[in-house]
């Protein structure tokens, strides 16, 4: 590594760890008051590299971090058995962020090389975002907190882990084609496209995103009306910008963990979404049912088919009933 990269990688680190380093593995673990072996599991479900046992690489921060660790352990908050778990998705969460936030900073420093015309000046521009960086984050994540912990404590008798749910699946019609025939900018433009569209009409609609994967948006929503009304939007504004999109929807009981969802429900959404034409809206005969009795949705029923898993699947097709076909932002103002 030359010279120069070398001293800008020592200055950032020390940046954003809040100081050099200065511990092993086992100065942390002993400092922190925490067993070795555990401050070892706790290191890789964070999803970070193997250290060898006499490598300094460690901060007073991550003396700090492990510290807390273990007192949220001992107050009970965090069970003894979920506490690797809990630590493999913050971390893997956090990754991904932190990898699109040096993304987004490369990109100011190459688009405005003004900023950083040395080392010190790319250093003193990260200690300027960053407080900015990390208040923003807090803001949203107690936003969050408090819209979970209202719909939690409205409904006490229910268990946030396991209830029912309508999952979803849409994803875009011809991705692997177009990713053959467009260049990179033009692929990212139709990704960025997507996903801001997903996550606006989704939120939109009480709904939750579990997760982006690539051209298909996976989500949960609590009530059969508004995770139809989400897949029939999605279906309808994708058309105006975006090449058209397919979408399955389950209902029934799922596992929630850790933002995830689990369960026989998303299986069969999936597969719902795997066999419906461009434009369409799948459901199962669960979700049809709930849907039946609503005057906003048609549902019709089509000819099993057989897909992995269920040999002879019985989907329902909802569109808007008649009279119905504005999208909900234009049918709004009319109320």
């Amino acid at each position: 590594m030359p010279e120069s990269s070398r001293d800008l990688q020592q200055r950032l680190e020390r940046a954003l760890l809040g100081g050099p380093r200065r511990y092993t593995r086992f100065d942390v673990a002993d400092r922190a008051g925490v067993p070795e072996e555990r401050s070892r599991r706790l290191w890789r479900a964070l999803g970070f590299a193997t250290v060898e046992d006499d490598e300094v690489v460690f901060t007073d921060a991550d003396v700090e971090a492990m510290r807390i660790a273990d007192g949220l352990v001992s107050s009970g908050l965090v069970a003894p058995g979920l506490e690797v778990a809990v630590t493999r998705a913050l971390g893997q969460h956090l990754s991904r962020l932190a990898e699109w936030q040096v993304h987004m900073l490369w990109q100011l420093i190459t688009e405005n090389p003004e900023l950083a015309r040395s080392d010190r000046q790319v250093t003193r521009l990260v200690e300027r975002l960053l407080p900015e960086l990390e208040r923003v984050q807090n803001y949203v994540w107690r936003r969050h907190l408090a819209a979970y912990a209202g719909r939690a404590f409205a409904s006490p008798d229910e268990d946030l882990e396991t209830r029912a749910q309508v999952v979803g699946f849409v994803d875009m019609v011809g991705y692997t084609r177009l990713t053959r025939e467009v260049d990179e900018d033009v692929l990212s433009q139709v990704l960025d496209g997507f996903e801001s569209l997903a996550t606006e009409v989704i939120a939109e609609h009480h709904g939750r995103v579990v997760k982006m994967i690539g051209d298909e948006v996976f989500f949960v929503a609590d009530s059969p009306a508004d995770g139809a009304e989400i897949a029939l939007t999605l279906a309808e504004r994708a058309g105006e910008e975006l090449p058209p999109v397919r979408a399955g929807l389950a209902f029934g009981r799922v596992l929630s963990r850790f933002g995830d969802v689990y369960g026989s429900v998303v299986n069969l959404a999936a597969r719902l979404t795997s066999v419906a034409r461009p434009g369409t809206v799948l459901v199962d005969r669960a979700l049809a049912v709930e849907l039946e009795s609503l005057p906003q949705f048609e549902v019709r029923a089509r000819r099993a088919v057989s897909v992995r898993g269920y040999s002879r699947l019985r989907p329902s097709a909802v569109r808007r009933a008649s009279g119905e076909g504005e999208t909900p932002r234009r049918r709004g103002r009319h109320r």
